[in-house]
């Protein structure tokens, strides 16, 4: 009788111990899963507040473009992967030159585009400026990259030493004047580069 007894006090002891585990161990994965779910929550709270709206490129765009509101599009980037100088609106890219390639998908900074930025950027020279200029060879254009050091040539002489290419426009966009290649020079010679291109067969030399 007695041993009867202690039988069924240690199956219910048992029984109970294995209860409460179960108990606990369900209670336990539902905190977890509460707690998954509110740090999910955070997380996208915190990003959608850690963003910034980004100006892409739309699609791969090569160099030398003009860029259209085709060519680009607004892209929310986490802070961390928005680079200095990024553009925040189409209007800040339209209409302008694109001076090297662009892959879809890539941020357009104000150095990415033909203008001061750029032109200090690529010369360290805050005096320079970039002028347009028409090589009558296309072919010579096609040797040109941004970055390339050339020298103008005109008739009969050397119009400016040392400067360098920005931007080159896409063959397709060659005129009866010749391709268009856009130089940063000095302010000084600028305007006489700019001139003589208008008037007088131009080509350069490369460095």
């Amino acid at each position: 009788m007695v041993v009867t007894r202690i039988s069924r006090l240690r199956r219910l002891l048992t029984t109970s111990s294995w209860a409460r585990t179960i108990l606990f161990r369900r209670t336990a994965a539902a905190l977890l899963a509460v707690l998954a779910v509110a740090l999910a929550a955070a997380t996208m709270l915190h990003g959608q507040e850690h963003t910034a709206p980004v100006l892409v490129a739309a699609r791969d765009v090569p160099a030398g473009v003009t860029l259209t509101v085709d060519d680009v599009r607004i892209r929310d980037l986490p802070l961390a992967y928005a680079p200095a100088g990024a553009l925040s609106e189409p209007g800040a890219a339209v209409g302008r030159t694109l001076a090297g390639p662009a892959r879809a998908g890539e941020p357009i900074t104000d150095v990415q585009l033909v203008g001061r930025e750029n032109t200090l950027l690529t010369t360290g020279d805050p005096d320079a400026v970039a002028v347009p200029v028409r090589l009558t060879d296309a072919a010579v254009a096609d040797l040109l990259r941004p970055g390339s050091h050339v020298d103008v040539v005109g008739d009969p002489a050397v119009l400016a030493s040392d400067a360098v290419v920005v931007a080159v426009r896409p063959s397709e966009g060659v005129s009866a004047k010749g391709r268009l290649v856009v130089m940063a020079l000095p302010r000084r010679v600028a305007a006489k580069v700019a001139a003589a291109s208008l008037a007088q067969s131009v080509t350069v030399t490369l460095r």
